[in-house]
């Protein structure tokens, strides 16, 4: 693996922060303050072609390799973490997945419109009571003719009340993983229902939503893959969607660095630059170790999937690794900034906020070592 990007990443790169810069940084603590972000950000993210990362141009796709999106996210990371997780789920879980499991149909009428922020996907997979374990869900698809009436209530849905696409897991079958089928629900049908969630601790501009589905109708030919295959297309969506994570988690622990050493060259306290103080040091010496720990993690990830390699037990490691290193970036960073870091005047308090569910979703911490445990040892604690 080269450790070095290449010049066309490096102008991904920097175009990305650029824009981020200009068109995220400005707005991320208004639209933390008023819970929303605002929605014209779809049609920007589009115009860059960020939405069609490693979908390929006969699609409408901007093709690119998993090493761009890494880098993209991370400095969509950086910026907003709200912003992060659009791009997160409408390309990374909803679009990339219909590309590899949709026909060509599904792919002509989604992929265009999706890569073009005209408009986005949701992932339909948690449940109010199944969230680790998936494979248990009960929202059902009962056979009509030649179509299927989907009935169930989704929770925790990222980009739901904006989505114009679900793409939404259900019970086809019998008990556990194998009873399960993927669909593509689009939102306007009669008996789709979503209501958004406020009051959250972070991600607060972001659209996260209830789905509620009552004998929502669609036709066979939404099925995404075959009958029974939606857990495992599930799973193979998150292993990836760990690495956009990492990624993400990456640029929220680089932003905490970035900030920390700004502020910390500025503040002065008993005569000098709180910078010149030993554990002051420490803790921003702390930060940049695991940024670069974590993005090289990340990274690996990338080169596997790149090589056609396995790559689900790394993506477990990068997204553990990177999502405590983001939490633990952010303490340290509110650390230097004192009684100030503690107010939403400075990005670090919004970074922790956001970074603690980073902890959480597309698998807990506590899952992701379960399953480097059942790697390293062959003995599943699923069973």
């Amino acid at each position: 693996m080269d450790f070095e990007l290449g010049e066309s990443q490096r102008e991904l790169r920097d175009l990305a922060r650029a824009w981020v810069d200009k068109e995220v940084v400005p707005h991320a603590a208004a639209w933390d303050r008023a819970e929303a972000v605002d929605t014209a950000i779809v049609g920007k993210l589009g115009d860059m072609g960020f939405l069609g990362i490693e979908i390929p141009e006969e699609y409408g796709g901007s093709g690119g390799a998993a090493l761009d999106y890494c880098v993209l996210l991370e400095e969509l990371g950086r910026g907003d973490s709200s912003v992060r997780g659009i791009v997160s789920v409408s390309l990374g879980l909803v679009a990339k997945t219909i590309k590899t499991y949709g026909t060509d149909a599904q792919k002509h009428e989604w992929l265009p419109r999706l890569c073009a922020g005209q408009a986005l996907g949701c992932f339909g997979l948690t449940e109010p009571g199944t969230g680790s374990d998936a494979g248990s869900l009960i929202t059902k698809a009962v056979a009509d003719g030649d179509d299927w009436l989907i009935s169930g209530t989704k929770i925790f849905i990222t980009n739901g009340t904006w989505a114009d696409v679900a793409l939404v897991f259900a019970r086809t079958g019998g008990p556990g993983p194998k009873g399960v089928t993927a669909f593509l629900v689009p939102t306007d049908a009669p008996g789709f229902t979503r209501t958004e969630i406020k009051g959250k601790l972070g991600l607060r501009g972001q659209a996260t939503a209830e789905l509620v589905l009552d004998q929502v109708r669609v036709p066979d030919a939404n099925r995404l893959g075959d009958l029974g295959q939606g857990f495992k297309i599930a799973m193979a969506a998150l292993d990836k969607g760990r690495m956009g994570v990492a990624a993400g988690c990456v640029g929220v622990a680089r932003g905490c660095l970035e900030a920390a050493v700004e502020y910390a060259g500025q503040r002065e306290q008993f005569g000098k630059p709180i910078a010149s103080y030993q554990l002051v040091q420490e803790l921003l010496a702390d930060i940049a170790v695991e940024v670069e720990a974590a993005r090289l993690l990340t990274w690996r990830v990338a080169d596997l999937v790149e090589k056609g390699k396995p790559f689900g037990t790394e993506a477990s490691v990068a997204k553990l690794f990177a999502s405590e290193a983001a939490v633990k970036a952010a303490n340290n960073a509110i650390q230097v900034f004192g009684g100030y870091g503690y107010i939403d005047e400075y990005p670090v308090a919004k970074y922790l906020r956001d970074a603690r569910v980073l902890t959480l979703y597309e698998g807990t911490s506590q899952i992701q070592k379960l399953l480097i445990g059942r790697a390293l040892t062959g003995v599943s604690a699923f069973n």
